[in-house]
C-alpha cells in the first residue's frame, strides 16, 4: 500500500505544480499586457505589494506591440519583464526568459562592454551596439539603450533593443557600393576631362546654331513662334512684330488672340486647345490684323511640336503664312468655275438632245458601228453631265444659294432606289443592305439620294478587291444614321481629316481613279443643311464606314 500512496501524493503534487504553472503564466501575460497594475506576494510571515510607478494600461499596451525589444532588469541582472519581441529575438517563450540572467543572452565578445553598459546605465543613460543569442546560438546584432527606471519596490534597468540586422546589410552594402562608386568616380573623373573639351566645343556650335536659327526665322517671309506645352507663346520672330506693330510683352503667353479675327477666334482656339492636349499637328486659316492699317489677312498656321528621347513635347515650333492672295484667286476660281459650269451646261444639253433624236431614228436606218458609237458618246456626255452638275452645286455654296425644298420623306424608299441603281451600274458589286425599317425625316429625296450615291460611288471606286459593301440604317435615340461600308483600301487619320475638302482627292497607287474631289465635300454641305453630321471610320487598308445621321421627324 505504501508505494500506490507514494504515487498518489505524487500525482497530487505534479496537479499543484501544473497550477501554479498555469496561474503563473496568466500573471505574467497580466502584467505583459498591463491587465495587472499590482501584484500581492507573500515575503515570509508578511505580504509585500508590488507595483509599477507608471502602471498604465495603454503604456504598457504600446510596449508590447513595440518592434523594438523591451527588457527590464533588477540590479543583479535578472529579467523582470520582457516584451514579445525581444522573447521573439531570442527564440523563448516569455515564461522562460523572465527571471533569468540578461547576460546569458549577450553574446562572449559583447559580454565586456555589456558589463560595463550595465554599470553605466545605472547613473546615466547609455546605448551601445551588442550581439544577442537565441537558443540556438545565432547572433543578432542590437542597438542597446539602457535607462535607470524607479519601481516601488527599488530602483530596475530598462533596456530597449533595435534590431540593426537591415542596417548591418545596407551599410555592407552601401560599403560594397561605395567601392564600386569610387572607382567609378576614378572613371568619371578621366571621362569628365575628355568631355569637356567636347562640351565647350558643342556649347559653341549650340551658340551658332541658335544664332543661325534667330537669323533664319527673322528673314523669312512667314511669321514664326515657339510655345511651350501649356500653350504659352514665349518667342516670336522679327516678322510678326513687323506685321502686327506690337511687342513682345503685348501678345506674348495668350496675348496674341486680340490679333486674331473675331470671327475666327473660337475656331483658332478650339484647334490649337486640341492640339496641345492631344500632340497633333495645328493647323487652322484665320485673319490676323495687320498694325499700320487694321486690315486683316488670311493666314495659315501650322505648328509641330518638338520631343525629347522620352516622347514628351518640349515645345512647339509655329508658322504663319499669309494666303490673303491665294484666298482671292480661289474666289476668282470659284467665280470662273461657277460661269463656265453655267456655260457648258447650255451645249451639253443641246448635245445629249441630238443623240437621243440620232438613237431614236429607225434601227435599220444605222449601221452597227454607228449604233455603238452613239452609246458610248450618250456614256461620256451623262459623265460630264455629272461633272458640270458638280461644279454648279460647288458654285451654289460658295454662293450661299444652295437651296432645296425639304419635305417629310422615309429613307427606305430611298435607299431602295439607290441600291437598285447601283445594282444596275456595278453588277460585278455585292450589296447588302440592311433597312428593314422606314426611318421618316424632313429632306430633300432628290439631294439625298445624291449624297447616298456619292458614297456608293466612293465604295465602289476604292474597292477593287473585295467587292462586298454593305447599306445599313439604324436608329439612335432621336437621330437616324446611314452607314456605307466597304471593304478597300481605306484611310489613314491625316486623309480622314481632309477627305470632306472641296477638290481633295485619295491617292490610290494600284487604280488610277477619276473625279474632281468635289462629291464628298457637296455631300458634307447638303447633310449639313438638312441639320445632320456626315463622318467616317476609317483604318488604312482595312476599308471604311462613311455615315451620315439625320434628325428623325416626330409623328
Amino acid at each position: 500500500m505504501e508505494p500506490t500512496k507514494q504515487y498518489q501524493q505524487l500525482l497530487k503534487e505534479n496537479q499543484e505544480l501544473h497550477l501554479q504553472l498555469e496561474e503563473a503564466k496568466q500573471t505574467i501575460e497580466g502584467i505583459r499586457t498591463g491587465q495587472v497594475d499590482a501584484l500581492v506576494v507573500k515575503n515570509g510571515e508578511r505580504h509585500q505589494l508590488y507595483t509599477l510607478k507608471s502602471a498604465d494600461h495603454s503604456y504598457r499596451v504600446f510596449i508590447e506591440k513595440m518592434s523594438e525589444g523591451a527588457v527590464t532588469i533588477d540590479r543583479e541582472g535578472f529579467i523582470l519583464y520582457c516584451n514579445s519581441s525581444f522573447a521573439a529575438t531570442v527564440k523563448l517563450s516569455l515564461e522562460k526568459v523572465i527571471g533569468v540572467p540578461f547576460e546569458t543572452f549577450v553574446a562572449d565578445q559583447s559580454k565586456k562592454r555589456y558589463h560595463r553598459l550595465n554599470k553605466i546605465g545605472w547613473g546615466e543613460d547609455s546605448k551601445e551596439e551588442l550581439l544577442i543569442c537565441d537558443q540556438y546560438s545565432k547572433t543578432t546584432c542590437c542597438l542597446c539603450s539602457f535607462a535607470a527606471l524607479e519601481m516601488d519596490e527599488g530602483a530596475a534597468l530598462s533596456i530597449i533593443l533595435t534590431d540593426l540586422t537591415s542596417q548591418k546589410e545596407s551599410q555592407k552594402y552601401l560599403m560594397i557600393q561605395n567601392q564600386k562608386l569610387e572607382v567609378a568616380q576614378n572613371l568619371t573623373i578621366r571621362q569628365n576631362d575628355d568631355l569637356e573639351a567636347t562640351v565647350r566645343e558643342r556649347t559653341k556650335d549650340l551658340v551658332i546654331s541658335r544664332e543661325h536659327f534667330k537669323l533664319l526665322s527673322d528673314h523669312i517671309t512667314q511669321m514664326t513662334w515657339t510655345n511651350l506645352p501649356n500653350g504659352e507663346i514665349n518667342y516670336f520672330n522679327q516678322r510678326w512684330y513687323a506685321y502686327t506693330g506690337l511687342s513682345f510683352e503685348q501678345t506674348k503667353e495668350w496675348g496674341w488672340r486680340g490679333v486674331v479675327h473675331p470671327d475666327d477666334i473660337e475656331q483658332t482656339i478650339a484647334k490649337y486647345v486640341d492640339s496641345l492636349q492631344t500632340g497633333k499637328t495645328f493647323e487652322v486659316e484665320n485673319r490676323y490684323r495687320r498694325g499700320q492699317d487694321g486690315a486683316y489677312r488670311w493666314h495659315l498656321n501650322r505648328a509641330m511640336p518638338l520631343r525629347n528621347e522620352s516622347g514628351e513635347i518640349i515645345f512647339w515650333v509655329g508658322t504663319a503664312t499669309d494666303i490673303e492672295d491665294q484666298k482671292r484667286e480661289l474666289e476668282r476660281k470659284d467665280e470662273f468655275i461657277g460661269l463656265a459650269s453655267h456655260e457648258l451646261k447650255t451645249p451639253l444639253t443641246s448635245l445629249k438632245g441630238y443623240l437621243q433624236l440620232i438613237a431614236t431614228r429607225q434601227n435599220d436606218e444605222l449601221p452597227a458601228l454607228v449604233k455603238q458609237y452613239i452609246g458610248k458618246a450618250n456614256l461620256v456626255a451623262n459623265k460630264l453631265q455629272f461633272l458640270v452638275e458638280d461644279l454648279l452645286d460647288v458654285s451654289k455654296i460658295k454662293a450661299g444659294r444652295l437651296n432645296y425644298n425639304l419635305d417629310v420623306v422615309g429613307l427606305k424608299g430611298i435607299i431602295n432606289a439607290c441600291i437598285e441603281n447601283a445594282v444596275h451600274m456595278y453588277d460585278a458589286f455585292d450589296f447588302q443592305v440592311e433597312n428593314e425599317t422606314d426611318f421618316i425625316i424632313k429632306g430633300n429625296a432628290e439631294r439625298l439620294e445624291q449624297v447616298l450615291m456619292n458614297l456608293i460611288n466612293n465604295a465602289v471606286k476604292y474597292s477593287k478587291g473585295n467587292k462586298k459593301v454593305i447599306v445599313k440604317t439604324h436608329q439612335h435615340e432621336s437621330w437616324v444614321r446611314v452607314s456605307i461600308t466597304d471593304f478597300g483600301i481605306g484611310l489613314s487619320e491625316e486623309q480622314q481629316g481632309k477627305v470632306f475638302e472641296r477638290f481633295y482627292r485619295v491617292e490610290d497607287r494600284n487604280n488610277m481613279t477619276s473625279g474632281l474631289g468635289m462629291g464628298l465635300y457637296i455631300s458634307w454641305e447638303i447633310i449639313n443643311t438638312h441639320n445632320g453630321k456626315i463622318g467616317v471610320e476609317s483604318k488604312l487598308g482595312s476599308g471604311s464606314t462613311f455615315y451620315f445621321d439625320l434628325p428623325l421627324e416626330a409623328e
